[in-house]
Formats: C-alpha cells, structure tokens, sequence
C-alpha cells in the first residue's frame, strides 16, 4: 500500500507540474491533477475490457485446456 500511495503522490506532483509549467495557473494544474487520474481510470476500465475480449478470442481460437481453465 504505501508504495501504491508514494506513486500516486508521484503522479498528482507530475500531473500539476507539467501543466502549471504549460499554463502559468494553479488553478488548472490543481484541477487537471485531480480530473486527470479519473480520466485514467475510466480508460483503464475500458482497456480491460478490449483486452479480455480480445485474449478470449485468442484462447478459444488455440484451443488449449490448460489456458481456459486457468486463465
């Protein structure tokens, strides 16, 4: 946990600085640190799903057992 807590840290400060450094605005930097890892999330969410579709296509394709049952 703390080394999932240090990254997000590390990626708030990242997100902040790089846009305080395009915009000059705390305000924005503020907001885009804070919007910008909910974004992520919802793509990641989505990514899962494309990518599980897409492994599944290619296990029933092979036709391995092993892989349908522990996968």
């Amino acid at each position: 946990m703390k080394k999932t807590i240090s990254f997000a840290i590390v990626h708030f400060s990242v997100a902040f600085s790089v846009t305080y450094l395009l915009t000059g605005d705390i305000l924005i930097g503020s907001l885009v640190a804070l919007v910008e890892p909910c974004v992520n999330t919802v793509a990641f969410h989505f990514h899962e799903l494309f990518w599980n579709k897409k492994e599944n296509k290619k296990n029933k394709k092979s036709g391995s057992k092993a892989t349908l049952l522990f996968n």
